[in-house]
């Protein structure tokens, strides 16, 4: 910290001696307030402190990231995805997966994986019955990326807490108004639920999605032909589901994949035997030891 010493010619001239005691005095009052850092700017010498490089930046935010994985229990650090891919992958639907008329039509895939070499899974919450403040303050601090497939029946009580959650960079896409099976309904009526959800997102977050899944993964000719005309273009299902105290999954391997989609629910104590930052702890922990980052689904459709 410089100190600046001005002369007051009113006064009577000070010896030379006097002078560097209170010049001693004056640098070790400065060593005891504990300054520390870049120097300040002398008066008149104001200006913004120079920026961390980027590699002190780097190490900053890794040690910030491990705090934060320490504080909500995690066994390490998750790891950061790769920039999104500046082509973004030709989407097909999984193979068995496909309606009638599923190409010439141009009806939306359905699909359980991303095609990547990238060592990423893609993190999706369903539904909106659980409302957890804690996992909001959880997924921020790590910067853990996912999407919710929103029902409206479930949200409608709290449109703020995924409001909240649309200004942390979460996408919000359509899960239907009340969850039917949709296989049971005709085109007419689900188009009404496909549509009418179109509607609830754009008035209550400003935009109508492109991406929509079916609840429980279960859809016909008439649900993709009617997510179409409702503006949909992909509808993405699962390869594997994360439970607080389990994994499922679809294939006989059972394990992860490069690119695979993972379920999860918005539930809490009432549904589960823990919470969803004890949900998201399993998953964080799990992905993390097998050398998988969480990326974002969007930024690759």
């Amino acid at each position: 910290m410089r100190a600046v010493v001005q002369n007051d010619k009113s006064r009577a001239r000070i010896t030379t001696a006097v002078a560097g005691s209170a010049a001693l005095a004056l640098a070790a009052s400065t060593l005891l307030t504990g300054c520390s850092g870049d120097p300040a700017p002398a008066h008149g010498q104001g200006g913004p402190a120079r920026p961390l490089d980027p590699r002190a930046r780097q190490a900053a935010e890794h040690a910030r990231l491990a705090a934060a994985a320490r504080r909500w229990g995690l066994d390490d650090v998750p790891l950061t995805p790769p920039a999104p891919p500046a082509k973004k992958p030709a989407i097909a639907p999984r193979d068995g997966f496909e309606v009638d008329g599923q190409e010439e039509e141009g009806l939306p895939p359905v699909f359980t994986t991303v095609p990547t070499r990238k060592k990423v899974v893609f993190l999706t919450i369903d539904d909106g019955a659980e409302k957890d403040p804690a996992f909001l303050r959880m997924m921020s601090e790590l910067k853990i990326p996912y999407s919710a497939f929103l029902s409206d029946y479930l949200v409608k009580e709290d449109y703020g807490y995924f409001r909240r959650m649309q200004a942390q960079g979460v996408t919000l896409n359509n899960h239907t108004l009340t969850h039917p099976y949709l296989p049971g309904l005709s085109y007419e009526e689900q188009r009404d639920e496909i549509c009418g959800m179109q509607a609830v997102m754009k008035e209550q977050f400003g935009k109508a999605p492109t991406v929509f899944r079916p609840p429980y993964g279960n859809y016909n000719g008439d649900t993709l032909r009617a997510a179409k005309d409702c503006g949909i273009k992909y509808a993405p299902i699962w390869d594997e589901e994360v439970f607080v105290d389990h994994w499922e999954y679809r294939d006989w391997d059972r394990s992860l994949h490069p690119g695979d989609i993972v379920l999860t629910h918005f539930r809490g104590r009432d549904d589960w035997n823990g919470t969803m930052v004890d949900d998201m702890r399993r998953f964080l922990n799990k992905v993390t030891r097998e050398g998988y980052a969480v990326a974002r689904l969007e930024d690759y459709l």
